[in-house]
């Protein structure tokens, strides 16, 4: 495997003081803007009461290991942030319940070295009638019953966020949509309009290295990928869509999802590193409830490239089916213990094999895929472990993910851990990260 994957105590204390310097500088230069800030947010919002206004600051960075391709060698995570949540009762819309969200995150990031906001919910929420709820604005969208596993869950992600180090609140990104809910007795119904294509935050080799399959290779800085976004129009309006009903103690559930992948899985132009997103329609079901004392779930999802259904294309992503099942139980003791199971398996895979480019490594036709999640409360539950790995016997590569936080306070929470990749291949999921391997400190003060 490659040089960059062992790495020396002497590297190991330059790339301690390096996170250290450039988180010190973060929190100084900061200080002032994210106080001066709080102070003109809190003097407009001269209506809200006191319990309408939340939110936190916080302080985290982390320690690379070994790793020399990204931009900077010695960490990938330098931050102060300030988040607000507000909530808003207009009279306009009283008599509907309705409802005006806020939360908004000012972020000041010692690796890029910016200062930026981001708007992650501003939304309005009414209920016409008892039968209906509508919801409009930015809002975080989920759905599917996977832990850290998403097969009918086509809303933007954030990996970059969540391999780290931050909080697992930014692995989701916000969407612009309209959502409607509907409930009856004999079902439920959510649908949620997308207007603008929304993709994943992706790798691109500054912040985390990544396997560039056009180079072969794994690379950083020295890649350059454009990603192409689809045209913002009416056509390429994404729509999400999920029937449930509960049967019993448990809950079903069908999905249908049309719009796009939300990583770059078409080549455009291999020579410029050009790249954008293929059309795709997902059909997908679940069920979730009691099984032998925990909580099970199955979920299925069919995956139709729409730009290539007959797989014919190398450059495109062919379609494929995704299975999941999961199974999660208290042991007792303050002990919690999920498991999962996925396959994925890929369609047309000999097509797939005749087309692949000479020297371009193929994924195998079914990827296993194993996750297990233990979490222990300790001393009155302000002291919190948790492990959640990933581990794939097919790509022979795993992904773990320890963590401690301990509340000093009620609204002060220290946390540590460590986002760990091993593989023996340069291309596989994991494999592909290895040098990406980093240790992880935040504390944040809640109010």
């Amino acid at each position: 495997m490659s040089s960059y994957r062992n790495s020396g105590t002497i590297n190991f204390l330059k790339s301690t003081e390096q996170a250290a310097m450039h988180l010190k500088k973060s929190v100084t230069l900061v200080a002032l803007k994210l106080l001066f800030a709080l102070a003109l947010i809190l003097a407009s919002i001269n209506t809200a009461n006191s319990s309408d206004l939340h939110g936190f600051v916080e302080a985290a960075g982390s320690i690379k290991l070994g790793d020399e391709r990204a931009e900077k060698s010695g960490y990938n995570l330098a931050e102060t942030r300030l988040q607000l949540k507000y909530s808003y009762f207009p009279g306009i819309v009283e008599e509907y319940g309705g409802e005006l969200s806020l939360k908004a995150d000012l972020l000041y990031d010692g690796y890029t070295e910016e200062l930026s906001t981001e708007v992650r919910n501003l939304n309005l929420l009414v209920s016409p009638t008892q039968s209906f709820d509508l919801k409009v604005g930015r809002q975080i969208l989920t759905w599917g019953t996977g832990d850290l596993l998403f097969i009918n869950d086509l809303f933007p992600k954030d990996y970059i966020s969540f391999f780290t180090g931050r909080d697992t609140e930014y692995l989701k990104r916000p969407s612009d949509a309209l959502r409607i809910l509907y409930f009856h007795d004999s079902f439920s119904l959510d649908l949620v309009l997308i207007p603008q294509f929304e993709p994943n935050k992706s790798i691109k080799g500054r912040r985390l290295s990544f396997y560039d399959g056009l180079k072969g290779s794994i690379s950083g800085t020295e890649s350059s990928p454009t990603f192409l976004k689809p045209k913002q129009t009416a056509e390429n309006s994404e729509i999400a869509l999920r029937l449930y009903k509960n049967i019993d103690s448990y809950e079903a559930a069908l999905y249908l999802f049309k719009g796009f992948y939300k990583e770059p899985r078409q080549v455009l132009d291999s020579a410029n590193e050009l790249f954008t997103y293929p059309r795709l329609i997902v059909y997908g079901a679940s069920l979730r409830g009691p099984v032998a004392g925990g909580i099970g779930n199955v979920e299925i999802g069919y995956y139709d490239s729409r730009d290539d259904s007959g797989g014919t294309d190398s450059s495109i992503e062919n379609s494929s089916v995704k299975y999941l099942t999961g199974y999660t139980r208290d042991l007792g003791g303050e002990l919690k213990a999920g498991l999962q199971y996925m396959v994925e398996q890929k369609l047309n895979y000999n097509t797939y094999r005749d087309n692949l480019s000479p020297g371009s490594p193929a994924n195998d036709r079914f990827r296993h895929l194993l996750t297990l999640r233990l979490t222990k409360l300790k001393r009155a539950q302000t002291l919190e472990t948790s492990l959640f790995a990933f581990y794939s016997p097919t790509d022979n590569d795993l992904y773990l993910r320890p963590s401690i936080s301990y509340k000093v306070a009620d609204n002060i929470k220290i946390t540590g851990g460590a986002n760990i990749f091993s593989g023996n291949k340069d291309h596989t999921q994991f494999g592909s990260l290895e040098g990406n391997n980093n240790l992880y400190l935040s504390a944040r003060y809640s109010f």
